[in-house]
């Protein structure tokens, strides 16, 4: 079970802007370029954002404002799990008589987890559910908001300048007056949709008002440094009363010493995203717009499209000794897939990491398609295939099993063998040609993979 439980065990090699290694579960298969794509190699776009505890969706903009975070639900400062309201009663004076008490709800802020409260850190409790609880003001607000001001007016004049760069590069030589004449240099400037005039002319961005110039003083270097307690080596340490690094860390803008200092934090909004391919523009994976709903409109993942390979039984590996391996092979279509495997030429980029010999079956396999209804019937005949009992093991549905021999090279490490899988897919995607026969069948393509086996240490 090398996908579900070792998915490090074998992997498929994707040529994208670099070549990555990964599991067959990690990647995408674009079916209009036919080619595998990884996380690296696709374009990431968000698509909304949504509070994972009480499921509220907000677009891009609304969530930028809030600084991504929910305005209804915290996080523990201790373990950060999800905060809950917990109501209780407590006596209040009368607003006739205050000589006598009655009993009033009052909401705070509890831990399911590690029992932590608000009330540890002297937050009051409020008499509403929800909203209105007490944030502690950084003082350093000011300065922070005028940092932001500052890179950003930074940014975006280093924005125009490269575009200045990138249209005059562009731009062809041409004479003034006959530019300024007929007004070329117009028509040439606005080639890029959403681009100014202004931008492309290295202009300001309020062309005629004056812009605001934004400066900001560096930090000044202390020449004294305040002294520490006398008491700072020898007092004992209370740990509960000391918070970890990594509760200082999650509250960045104060970065509590102790305990009492903690405050409860608005819980971090995630993002449905969208994967699109960098060659063909098209979507590889497009989740609902609806927070709750786990499925997605377009899923492309690879092992619905390419046989995936698993290792079944290693046995004990010796230096320079023949091994026979059993490994599967599944055909995740619905169609006949035939399978062809190959073993690396000497002077192959893609074989770097190979530690032995690998021989592969010559004769082609054949794999029988994806039944959904027969996957886990046990009793199901087996389709009458030819199987040479040498190569194959044993036949199951769609999955196959099957031999190759290893012969390690190296005296110590571990056996690492790579070869090649080549099969046949039916783009369900491309354009339909039909057939004389008046049947519609999807052409074939052939497609390669470059594939290695991490098959553990020698036996000693």
């Amino acid at each position: 079970m090398a996908t579900l439980l070792q998915p490090e065990k074998v992997l498929y090699l994707v040529r994208g802007e670099k070549k990555i290694r990964v599991p067959l579960s990690q990647l995408y298969f674009c079916r209009y370029c036919s080619e595998l794509r990884s996380l690296e190699c696709v374009s990431h776009e968000v698509d909304s954002h949504f509070c994972p505890s009480c499921l509220e969706n907000m677009p891009s903009a609304e969530a930028k404002l809030k600084k991504n975070r929910c305005a209804n639900c915290f996080d523990c400062p201790c373990c950060m799990h999800t905060l809950s309201t917990r109501a209780t009663n407590i006596p209040a004076p009368l607003p006739d008589d205050p000589t006598k008490t009655t009993m009033k709800k009052a909401y705070y802020l509890a831990c399911g987890f590690c029992r932590w409260t608000s009330r540890d850190v002297g937050m009051a409790d409020k008499s509403v559910a929800s909203g209105g609880w007490q944030e502690p003001e950084n003082p350093h607000t000011q300065r922070i908001n005028k940092l932001i001001e500052y890179y950003q007016q930074l940014a975006q004049r280093e924005k125009l300048e490269r575009d200045r760069k990138k249209m005059a590069r562009r731009r062809p030589f041409m004479p003034q007056a006959f530019s300024e004449k007929y007004g070329l240099g117009t028509r040439l400037q606005r080639q890029r949709s959403g681009a100014p005039i202004s931008a492309l002319y290295g202009l300001s961005l309020k062309e005629g008002e004056d812009q605001k110039e934004i400066t900001i003083e560096p930090a000044q270097a202390l020449d004294e440094v305040e002294p520490l307690p006398e008491d700072y080596y020898t007092r004992p340490v209370n740990l509960p009363e000391v918070t970890t690094l990594r509760q200082r860390l999650l509250q960045p803008d104060f970065q509590p010493a102790g305990a009492s200092q903690l405050h409860p934090r608005h819980k971090h909004l995630l993002m449905k995203r969208s994967l699109r391919c960098r060659k063909c523009e098209h979507n590889l994976s497009k989740p609902e717009f609806n927070p709750t709903s786990i499925k997605f409109k377009i899923q492309l993942v690879a092992v619905s499209y390419i046989p995936e390979v698993r290792i079944m039984s290693i046995p004990n590996l010796r230096h320079m000794k023949e091994s026979q391996v059993l490994l599967t092979l599944t055909n995740p279509v619905e169609n006949i897939t035939h399978v062809s495997l190959y073993t690396c030429e000497e002077e192959d980029p893609d074989d770097i990491n190979s530690t032995a010999k690998v021989l592969v079956p010559s004769k082609e396999l054949v794999l029988a398609g994806k039944d959904a209804a027969a996957e886990y019937d046990e009793l199901a005949e087996p389709q009458g295939f030819q199987d040479d009992p040498d190569v194959v093991a044993f036949r199951k549905s769609n999955k196959i099993g099957f031999f190759i021999k290893v012969i390690p090279q190296q005296e110590e490490g571990d056996v690492t063998v790579a070869f090649k899988l080549r099969h046949d897919f039916r783009n369900l995607a491309a354009p339909i040609r039909p057939t004389e026969e008046g049947e519609t069948t999807a052409e074939a393509i052939w497609l390669t993979h470059h594939v290695e086996l991490s098959l553990g240490p020698l036996a000693t």
